[in-house]
């Protein structure tokens, strides 16, 4: 959970047709083939587009859903990128009821760092979109590009980052780094007050449950003409965060999970992780790695639901307190107590262990970057309580008390969000001494916070890497929570407060555009006009690199 969300229930008062993409081989081989019309849940044929992932260097996860009332066989074919369209790859795949329609293949036997066009075929001779994939490279890689998403909640905005990522026709894979749609009931988050007019009505319009509630909460994600395009054109590699089950959960359980009216947890976890396979073009592999050429091993962390312990809450532990000063004290012992039990995983032993030895060998095979493709934070982030000191009024009361703890947390050198790495310091420090001992140039990536950072990361004195923290799709960040504040205000004070962090942006939506070469490994962040009007294009960007083997931003 982003610190800027509200709790659960807030104390606030109350395609169309895409433009094809013009020239090159892309253009001609989809110029037959535009995305389908938004199609009723119940009508029968391909309902949700095209879909594909996990990529290598010689296979491909191919996805679409075809609504047949009944199983029904299809064939996916694989065709080359160019004006012959020659069918190079193809076979059988059934849609069945079972798995709501949805219906994934793997393509193999492909070669590397090639574009492919592929579709699905069924058995009266009805294709689905034509989509376009790119299996990785092998061998001498001189740039790797991504577009980077996370936190894309339906009822605050239009998709706008997604559609631009589409329309700028320069990534070789898009990445998700989780909220890929969120749970949360119609009028909740957002409310009925911020939801934006023009989006239809939550499906279901109660909180996502069962394993028909996920389901169908998908499909209206998946409906989104711009969500369709950035699919149809690029290979994502895509993992949950929280809301994709619900919010701040972990491995037992969940904020935003009460079992005496909700049911067993381990019923809803695995709802949740169904139904995301299902609709998603992902494996069924928790973890995994994608070996970029020469140039990069990317390492997608499951660090949510197999075996994150239970985030510490800063209102339990201040509850009852008679003064500031008995809550500083309470906090302080909590820091050198708890806080700190080697015990607690975000990771767990045998993800650790895999990654450990993955960062290992990418170097031994002479890859240049590690990147971690991941959800929350790494960076260290403290309140500032410069902000803090000089709050406005009129705030609502659940911002004060974020705020208040916070600010005592800060006091007690303890961070703003422990849901994120901060949380867990013991289980950072194995990851950053796995980095080191693989003499690893680390790149994470994170979303969940809804607001944009550049941190370098450090250990025992010693400089382990960088992270590009990714501003939302739609979710609103600090410009929402403490919109009395100027953000750049906001963004100066936790800089200042923050020896780890570089940069930040507090107000913005958009995406980051990463891209990896043999000497720099560098983020464009995209901000967003709005998201609030549809079609709304990238005002402004910020650029942030790294040198190979620095280990720091470069930060002129």
């Amino acid at each position: 959970m982003s610190f800027t969300e509200p709790p659960e229930t807030p104390k606030l008062a109350p395609l169309d047709r895409r433009t094809l993409l013009k020239g090159g081989l892309l253009g001609a081989g989809l110029a037959g083939a535009p995305l389908a019309a938004q199609i009723p849940e119940r009508q029968q044929g391909f309902t949700h587009g095209v879909a594909s992932g996990e990529p290598g260097g010689d296979r491909v996860l191919l996805w679409t859903r075809y609504a047949g009332g009944q199983e029904t066989s299809l064939t996916w074919q694989v065709l080359t990128a160019d004006a012959n369209m020659r069918v190079v790859a193809e076979g059988p795949v059934t849609a069945s009821p079972e798995n709501d329609f949805c219906a994934k293949a793997w393509a193999n036997g492909l070669e590397p760092g090639r574009w492919y066009h592929y579709r699905f075929v069924a058995p009266d001779g009805s294709m689905s979109d034509l989509g376009r994939t790119r299996t990785l490279p092998e061998g001498p890689t001189a740039r790797w590009r991504m577009a980077v998403f996370s936190c894309s909640n339906i009822g605050f905005g239009w998709f706008n980052a997604y559609r631009h990522a589409a329309e700028a026709n320069e990534f070789d894979c898009a990445l998700h780094l989780g909220d890929y749609f969120y749970e949360y009931p119609q009028g909740s988050y957002p409310s009925q007050r911020e939801f934006l007019d023009g989006r239809a009505t939550l499906d279901p319009a109660s909180e996502t449950v069962a394993l028909a509630d996920y389901r169908a909460r998908f499909a209206q994600y998946r409906s989104d003409g711009d969500l369709q395009r950035l699919h149809q054109l690029y290979p994502m590699i895509a993992g949950w965060d929280d809301h994709e089950s619900t919010n701040d959960s972990w491995e037992g359980g969940a904020q935003n999970h009460q079992p005496e009216t909700e049911g067993p947890w381990p019923v809803r976890k695995a709802a949740a992780m169904r139904a995301y396979r299902e609709w998603m073009p992902v494996s069924d592999e928790p973890w995994a790695a994608y070996e970029v050429g020469d140039l990069a091993t990317l390492f997608r962390l499951e660090t949510r639901l197999t075996a994150r312990s239970q985030q510490f809450d800063y209102n339990s532990l201040l509850r009852g307190m008679a003064s500031p000063e008995e809550g500083v004290a309470r906090l302080a012992a909590f820091r050198d107590g708890e806080y700190v039990d080697p015990s607690r995983e975000v990771l767990g032993a045998a993800q650790q262990a895999w990654l450990a030895e993955g960062m290992k060998r990418s170097r031994r095979d002479g890859k240049i970057w590690q990147v971690l493709v991941q959800q929350v934070l790494l960076g260290k982030a403290a309140a500032a309580t410069s902000l803090t000191d000089n709050l406005p009024d009129g705030l609502p009361e659940y911002v004060l008390e974020r705020v208040r703890a916070s600010a005592l947390a800060s006091s007690a050198e303890l961070p703003l969000n422990m849901d994120a790495w901060d949380g867990y310091p013991a289980a950072r420090a194995r990851l950053y001494e796995a980095a080191l001992a693989a003499d690893a140039n680390l790149v994470c990536l994170a979303g969940d916070t809804h607001n944009a950072w550049a941190f370098d990361l450090a250990h025992g004195g010693e400089a382990v890497g960088v992270e590009f923290g990714g501003q939302s799709v739609t979710s609103p960040g600090f410009e929402n929570f403490l919109p009395q504040v100027a953000p750049g205000d906001i963004a100066n004070a936790l800089v200042a407060r923050n020896p780890e962090l570089q940069w930040m942006d507090s107000s913005r939506r958009g995406y980051m555009a990463v891209e990896l070469t043999p000497g720099r490994s560098t983020s464009e962040y995209r901000f967003l006009s709005s998201v609030r009007e549809k079609g709304a294009g990238v005002v402004a960007t910020h650029s942030i690199s790294t040198l190979a083997g620095a280990r720091r931003l470069d930060i002129g």
